[in-house]
C-alpha cells in the first residue's frame, strides 16, 4: 500500500526515520511517498505546503505527517490548518491514555478528544481595523457542528465508549457556541445508547485537573479542542506521547500533537512515541490491526523495561530507543 509521508521541520525528519524503521522491522507492507513541507520548503518553493504535497495525499488517501513549524504572529499560515481545509479533514481525533512506566499525577486516564477541525476562530478569518485594533471572526455552522457531533457519537458506539460530553462557552457565546451545543443535543437524540453530558470549557479544564477519570469522549469546537487536548496530553506524560489524527470523508492524516521542537533538532534527543502511536492508529484505519497490536505491544514492553527518552524521565537517545522497540517486536 502506498502512503504519503510528510517530513516537516525540526525533529520531524528524525522521528519519521524512527517510525518508518520500526514499521519496516514489523513487516508492514507500506510504500512511502515521501514529501517535504515547512519553513525550508517555503524558502525554496515559495510555499510551506506545495501543491505536490496535497496531490500526493489526494492520490494515496492516507498520510503520516511529522510536525511543521508555524511562525508566531507573522510569516506563513499554519500548514496544519491548510491541510485540514484543503482536504476537508473535519474531525480531529486525539486519544489520551496512560502509557506504561511513565510517571503522571493520575492513573487510568482514558479520554478521547474529538475536535471540530474546519471552522471557529481557528479558521483564521481576521482583519486589521486600524493600527491599534484587529478582529477575528468566530464562525460556527450547523452543518459542521452536526457532522462532528455525529462523528463523536459514532466513534463512541464503535469503540465501546459510554459517554460524549460536549464542551462550550455557550453561556457567553450564546449564538456561536450555542449553535454548536444545540447541534450536539440534536445528534445525541439519535444515539440513545450513549450518555450525553454538557459542560462549560472553563469548568471542564478545572475538572480535568481535579478528576480526569470522570471523562470519556470530549466533543469540542476547534479552538477549545486544541487547548483542551494539550491539557489532556499533560495528564499522560506530555506532548511527546500524545497522538493525533485528522479524518475526513475521503482522506486521513495521522500526526503527533506536539510541535517541531527546533531547540533539540539534530541532537538525537527527540521522542518518536507520539508519531509511533499515530502510526498505530493509522494501521488500524487501513485495516492492519495485527501489525498495530504488535507494534503497540513492543512499545509498551520497551517502556515497561525502563527504556525511555529524556522528556519522559529516561536517558535514551532516539536511535537507541528505536532499536530497543525493534528488538521487542
Amino acid at each position: 500500500m502506498k502512503i504519503t509521508l510528510i517530513k516537516g521541520d525540526g525533529i520531524g525528519p528524525e522521528i519519521a526515520d524512527s517510525v518508518t524503521e520500526i514499521l519496516y522491522a514489523a513487516g508492514v507492507d507500506i510504500q512511502w511517498d515521501v514529501q517535504t513541507a515547512g519553513a525550508e520548503v517555503a524558502e525554496s518553493e515559495g510555499s510551506p505546503l506545495p501543491q505536490r504535497v496535497l496531490d500526493s495525499v489526494k492520490q494515496n488517501k492516507v498520510a503520516l505527517k511529522t510536525p511543521v513549524t508555524t511562525p508566531i504572529g507573522k510569516g506563513f499560515r499554519s500548514v496544519n490548518v491548510q491541510l485540514r481545509k484543503e482536504l476537508d479533514l473535519y474531525a480531529n481525533l486525539r486519544p489520551c491514555y496512560n502509557l506504561p512506566n511513565i510517571k503522571t499525577r493520575y492513573d487510568n486516564v482514558d479520554i478521547v478528544v474529538v475536535r471540530e477541525n474546519t471552522e471557529d476562530l481557528y479558521a483564521g478569518i481576521e482583519r486589521k481595523i486600524d493600527s491599534d485594533c484587529a478582529e477575528s471572526i468566530k464562525r460556527i455552522t450547523r452543518n459542521a457542528s452536526e457532522r462532528i457531533a455525529e462523528f463523536a457519537f459514532d466513534y463512541a458506539e464503535k469503540n465501546n465508549r459510554k459517554e460524549v460530553c460536549v464542551v462550550t462557552k455557550a453561556n457567553i457565546c450564546k449564538l456561536s457556541d450555542g449553535l454548536f451545543l444545540e447541534s450536539a443535543r440534536n445528534i445525541s437524540k439519535k444515539h440513545t445508547g450513549i450518555n450525553f453530558r454538557e459542560i462549560l470549557v472553563d469548568n471542564c479544564c478545572m475538572q480535568l485537573v481535579q478528576n480526569p477519570n470522570q471523562f470519556d469522549v470530549l466533543l469540542l469546537p476547534n479552538l477549545y479542542g486544541d487547548i483542551v487536548s494539550d491539557l489532556c496530553a499533560g495528564l499522560i506524560g506530555g506532548l511527546g506521547v500524545a497522538q493525533g489524527a485528522n479524518i475526513g470523508e475521503n482522506f486521513a492524516v495521522f500526526e503527533p500533537v506536539h510541535g517541531s521542537a527546533p531547540d533539540i533538532a539534530g541532537q538525537n534527543k527527540a521522542n518518536s512515541t507520539a508519531l509511533l502511536l499515530s502510526a498505530v492508529e493509522m494501521l488500524n484505519y487501513i485495516n492492519m490491526p495485527e501489525s498495530a497490536k504488535r507494534i503497540k505491544k513492543a512499545l509498551f514492553d520497551t517502556l515497561n523495561s525502563g527504556i525511555k527518552t529524556y522528556d519522559i524521565g529516561g536517558n535514551y537517545l532516539l536511535t537507541d530507543y528505536t532499536k530497543e522497540i525493534i528488538a521487542r517486536l
